[in-house]
C-alpha cells in the first residue's frame, strides 16, 4: 500500500482530485485543514521571539518585572 499526500488549497481543484480518484476506483480521505507542518526557520524565529514576549507579558502582570512604557521605547530610537 502506498500513502500519498496532496496539499490543495484551491476547492475547484480540490473536487477535479476527488474525482480522478473516484474515477479510478482508489481510496482516499480528506484530513482536516488543521494538520500541522514543520515550521521553516523563520518561523520558528518568529514563534520564539512570540513566545519570549508572551511570557514577559505575564511576568509584568503577576508583577515580577517592569515593562517599559512607549515613552521612554520612543525616546531610546
Amino acid at each position: 500500500m502506498t500513502t500519498l499526500t496532496v496539499n490543495i488549497d484551491n476547492k475547484k481543484s480540490e473536487k477535479a482530485i476527488k474525482a480522478v480518484l473516484d474515477a479510478l476506483g482508489l481510496d482516499y480521505s480528506v484530513a482536516a485543514q488543521s494538520e500541522e507542518r514543520p515550521l521553516n526557520k523563520s518561523e520558528q524565529k518568529i514563534y520564539k521571539n512570540l513566545k519570549k514576549s508572551m511570557g514577559e507579558i505575564r511576568a509584568h502582570q503577576r508583577g515580577e518585572i517592569q515593562l517599559r512604557d512607549a515613552t521612554e521605547l520612543l525616546d531610546e530610537l
